[in-house]
């Protein structure tokens, strides 16, 4: 899977892994998979005698091993080592098949627990590639199946899972690709064999299906491009397979007549130098406020296994906000919701949010989008809220939108987030000097840590500051933004 992505990665993951730098989106999907798959393992364990290969104490030859012996005994594995055909595989669940099909009445069942709320293309790969290396060990394979979260599926309560993976059979598609994946453990292993690093360049790929984990390391190994193609905001669909195929790595290479006015406007002020502002356009937008002005963020936790009754997997529930306010005195206030009790946050975080926000005055946010959709399904799940709700819904402002058209810097490198934005205007104020908690996935992971209940009172302390201190910072944030694009002159 990793030549999949990249030749190079490959020769990295073989000879040089402790170069790995994974980022925290990806931690917090690591954690989640690692969820899923233990819940896997008690729902395909139905008769409580599965057995778990595990790889940190055996290592790979030691499970590849553990589990040919295990096959002689027809239980449930999981984590299953196979080898044969020149690739190895560990498999999340290979099980005795009770239906007998295709490979006989002592054929198995193999099925790759995914985490994810639909299949993508990288899990069909995954199972093709599992497939392969189980006929070429001498397993007959009655099914392979690729078991997603099913978001359909509501938690009752009494921890009840067992609909929580929806099975996509993938039998005959894999088997068909049984020579594709041939080909692709033959270039693998020259691949690994190889005695330097493939002389492959660092460009779309390395963020294709994920941000890969050698990325920064690879950049060491390159000339610095002057101006990174990836810079350019909204690279898809076409342009992005002009990129990859021009093999096009920095700006300057890019024809002008394939750009969109926004993207246009990236490249020439980043080639330049020079930050854009529309002056006269940002104090329009701006100009018509109604007093007090009130800067509102939001943060909210997505649990691929539901915790509380009658939810689903992935459903959003916000947990937290920060609200600043702006008085047309000048005065600035701040007030916040944070809530670490491990129940339901949905009800106490909407009361909260109705006594707290002031009945007039117009709510800037950073990418309404979000804000809009949070307010919008707490309205339809607490009907006797659902006015005032209504009400403060249509007061929102995305304030993102008005720095979108109107300003831009070439340290934003192609990004509107707040961080990226923040710096070039307020550069008193930055992320990045905050401990514990600067970005959203590591909001989640503290917030999920902390609702633990074997987080220690001192540990959920420091955890509630941490996130207490990276949202109202955000909204300070909104706050120094509007103030400098409405004072520039």
């Amino acid at each position: 899977m990793a030549l999949r992505q990249c030749p190079r990665r490959l020769w990295l993951e073989v000879h040089h892994p402790e170069l790995k730098q994974d980022p925290p989106a990806s931690k917090a999907r690591f954690a989640v998979g690692d969820l899923v798959g233990e819940l896997a393992r008690s729902l395909y364990d139905v008769e409580e005698n599965g057995q778990l290969i595990d790889i940190e104490t055996l290592g790979v030859e030691g499970g590849i091993a553990r589990t040919s012996a295990l096959l002689e005994r027809r239980v449930p594995i999981f984590e299953a080592g196979l080898q044969g055909g020149g690739g190895r595989a560990f498999v999340d669940v290979l099980r005795p098949s009770r239906k007998g099909a295709r490979g006989g009445p002592r054929s198995w069942d193999l099925i790759e627990v995914k985490s994810s709320a639909s299949l993508k293309g990288s899990h069909r790969d995954d199972v093709a590639i599992q497939s392969y290396v189980a006929r070429e060990a001498g397993i007959p394979l009655a099914s392979v199946k690729v078991a997603h979260v099913d978001p359909r599926f509501v938690y009752r309560g009494g921890d009840d899972y067992q609909h929580l993976l929806h099975e996509v059979d993938l039998t005959s598609e894999s088997q068909a690709r049984h020579q594709e994946v041939a080909e692709w453990i033959a270039e693998g292993q020259a691949v690994a064999d190889r005695p330097d690093v493939p002389p492959i360049q660092t460009g779309l790929q390395c963020r294709t299906p994920h941000r890969c984990c050698f990325l920064d390391h690879c950049r060491t190994l390159e000339t610095p491009v002057a101006f990174p193609v990836e810079w350019l905001p909204r690279l898809q669909g076409s342009l992005r397979e002009h990129v990859r195929t021009a093999a096009i790595r920095d700006l300057r290479d890019l024809p002008d007549t394939l750009l969109s006015p926004r993207q246009l406007r990236v490249k020439e002020h980043t080639l330049s130098g020079e930050p854009y502002l529309d002056r006269v356009g940002a104090q329009a937008d701006l100009a018509d406020v109604r007093w007090p002005a009130l800067f509102l963020d939001f943060e909210a936790v997505q649990l691929a296994v539901p915790i509380w009754p009658n939810t689903h997997p992935y459903q959003m529930f916000p947990f937290q906000f920060s609200l600043h306010t702006l008085t047309e005195d000048g005065a600035v206030g701040h007030q916040e919701h944070l809530d670490l009790s491990g129940a339901e946050p949905g009800r106490a975080f909407a009361e909260a949010l109705l006594a707290r926000v002031p009945p007039a005055g117009t709510v800037f946010v950073w990418n309404a989008s979000f804000e809009l959709a949070q307010i919008r399904a707490l309205s339809m799940r607490f009907a006797d809220l659902r006015g005032p709700l209504q009400a403060l819904e249509s007061r929102l402002v995305d304030l993102l939108k008005v720095v979108e058209d109107r300003y831009y810097h070439p340290r934003q490198k192609g990004s509107w987030k707040l961080k990226r934005v923040l710096p070039t205007l307020v550069p008193e104020l930055d992320h990045a000097a905050l401990e514990g908690v600067n970005d959203g996935h590591m909001a989640v992971l503290a917030y999920v840590e902390a609702i633990q209940p074997d987080t220690t009172p001192a540990r959920k302390q420091e955890l509630a500051q941490a996130l207490a201190d990276y949202c109202r910072l955000d909204t300070e944030a909104l706050l120094r933004i509007w103030q400098a694009l409405r004072a520039a002159g």
